[in-house]
């Protein structure tokens, strides 16, 4: 029987459930002290299953447990930042006997109305990086992210007028701007592991492209070299455009226009069998995508080898 999943549509359900006091504001809340898991009714894994219909953010510290997404785990050891959006699906495990202290940011969608956040807040590819790659702080980055969020509870807690919710969100975006500095740092400072993961995706394509599984699975997409990685969609692209300035889709496309170029030099076959061997059902695909990267039909590249 699979183990029930906690959904929350509001704060004011999630901080009932963790045991918190009821939040000052039904649409934002800063907490600190992330209470004692052991209050909460957990899976025979160890793992309680959750989602929340708002944002939340983690800065967690001093803690041996593991928040999970699908299959992915990471431990709690050091100082680390946490980015979920709404909807999304995670874990807590149950740990006893430990202290754990931190901040947690949760912000409902309709808290974002009517201001320009609603729309960029998408833009921040963190809330979608996979959990491994959560993000991790120096002492004096921890030291300003938090300052953020007491700034942040300290507005909300302070007498609400006009301007209250407009200094909220500029608060907000600065967590968010500083947040996507120190990811950017993230990606140059493990610059080995990054090129390792490079190197695996170059060995995929490769894999891909130098057998017939494209005539009966088709181009591979975004998503399935991502599963192949670990990662999600939306790190991999981020780390590759880092590395390469190229997105996956970039890369997929280079290695086909690279296996295309090989097969119309050196071969006899027709471009619409060339198409069909590259995993598309209709050879005008296949020549648009290839003009569009070459500036040459497949026939006019075919030509100037003549």
């Amino acid at each position: 029987m699979a183990d029930k999943l906690h959904t929350f549509n509001t704060i004011s359900e999630y901080h009932k459930f963790r045991g918190l006091p009821a939040p000052q504001h039904p649409l934002i809340s800063v907490s600190y002290c992330i209470p004692n898991s052991k209050d909460i009714p957990f899976s025979r894994d160890g793992f309680q299953s959750l989602s929340c219909n708002f944002y939340i953010i983690i800065l967690k510290r001093n803690s041996n447990g593991k928040l999970k997404y699908g299959h992915y785990k990471y431990d709690f050891n050091e100082g680390v930042m946490i980015f979920m959006a709404a909807g999304q699906i995670f874990g807590i495990e149950s740990v006893f006997n430990e202290k754990p202290d931190g901040w947690v940011l949760m912000i409902h969608p309709d808290f974002l109305a009517k201001t320009h956040l609603i729309s960029t807040i998408h833009q921040y590819e963190y809330f979608g990086y996979a959990i491994h790659e959560a993000l991790f702080l120096s002492k004096k980055e921890e030291i300003s992210m938090i300052n953020i969020l007491k700034s942040i509870r300290h507005e909300y807690h302070s007498n609400i007028d006009h301007y209250s919710k407009n200094i909220i969100i500029a608060h907000i975006e600065l967590l968010l701007s500083y947040s996507e500095r120190y990811y950017n740092r993230q990606f140059i400072t493990r610059s080995i592991p990054n090129h390792q993961v490079l190197s695996k995706l170059e060995i995929i394509l490769n894999d891909y492209f130098a057998t017939d599984s494209l005539i009966d699975v088709g181009l591979p997409n975004v998503q399935e070299i991502a599963e192949k990685l670990y990662l999600s969609p939306n790190y991999l692209s981020g780390l590759l455009k880092n590395l390469t300035g190229m997105s996956t889709q970039q890369h997929i496309h280079a290695k086909l226009i690279e296996s295309a170029k090989e097969k119309l030099s050196s071969t006899m076959l027709s471009v619409s069998e060339i198409a069909y061997q590259l995993g598309f059902e209709h050879p005008q695909s296949f020549s648009k995508l290839f003009k569009s990267k070459t500036s040459l039909s497949p026939l006019e590249f075919r030509q100037s080898f003549d």
